[in-house]
């Protein structure tokens, strides 16, 4: 039994539906998450910047003794796939487990892919995806109000500001006939009802989440390092109130996580 935690972070608070999926399926499992909410959100920053707030991450993951780290970022996966594969700890991101599920389809329909600005920008979901599917058209879109909509608790269908992002966004993947739409951000489970009223029913969802809190399980079971007593400790660099308030949402449950502090780091661009 490996009782060492698993790390996860994310830039804000959409990775703590990562950490709700794992949790359902590896209820054992120690978890420490940190929540980088004073840097957020990502979507907009320079690749130079992302790239020195992976490594930044990565180390405050490793300084908890995880045994596994897991970035639970479309944007940093994307920007920063090299140094997660650098990292001493086994570390992986969100394109790798959401491509390889899509991967397994057996369609030649399009592929939809929405995620953060910087995400979109590197293009990295896009070949990924042309290379584990060839033959099928990726098309993507950039939904920048997304986040901050989501981290506002603004996530119901009927919201007027969501209902008008969402149609903006998916109208045009829509009309190229996707038959699969990869949320390519971990916030983005939160407003599948929305999606869904644009695209309908027949469009497979593909949430990141899940994908992560299935790849964590393969690879765990993989190697032998299940164990743990179930444990949650968040880690934040932002508001610590505000976290344990909008922290539920995100978690699905009623009560605020333990929640610790941690001072900002600075994110000047590297060479």
């Amino acid at each position: 039994m490996d009782n060492r935690p698993i790390g996860i972070f994310d830039s804000g608070f959409g990775g703590l539906t990562a950490v709700r999926a794992l949790r359902a399926i590896c209820p054992e499992e120690n978890i420490v998450f940190f929540a980088d909410n004073g840097r957020a959100p990502y979507g907009g920053r320079p690749r130079g910047q992302l790239r020195l707030m992976a490594h930044q991450n990565l180390s405050v993951a490793a300084s908890c003794g995880a045994k596994l780290i897991f970035a639970a970022c479309g944007t940093l996966s994307s920007n920063a796939a090299d140094i997660l594969a650098a990292c001493p700890v086994p570390a992986f991101g969100v394109l790798d487990a959401a491509v390889a599920e899509i991967a397994r389809e057996q369609s030649a329909a399009p592929i939809g892919v929405i995620a953060t600005e910087a995400t979109i920008r590197s293009g990295a979901f896009d070949r990924a995806l042309r290379a584990a599917c060839p033959g099928r058209e990726v098309y993507s879109a950039a939904c920048p109000a997304f986040v901050p909509l989501i981290e506002s608790g603004r996530v119901g269908k009927d919201d007027p500001a969501l209902r008008g992002a969402v149609a903006d966004y998916l109208q045009p993947l829509k009309d190229a006939g996707v038959s699969t739409l990869l949320l390519g951000c971990t916030h983005y489970g939160l407003i599948e009802d929305a999606l869904r009223d644009v695209l309908g029913e027949d469009v497979r969802l593909v949430d990141a989440s899940a994908c992560a809190a299935a790849f964590i399980k393969h690879y765990l079971e993989e190697n032998g390092l299940r164990g743990g007593e179930g444990s949650l400790r968040c880690l934040t660099s932002g508001d610590k109130e505000r976290f344990e308030r909008l922290a539920p949402l995100f978690l699905g449950q009623a009560d605020a996580p333990q929640t610790e502090q941690v001072p900002v780091m600075p994110a000047e661009e590297d060479s």
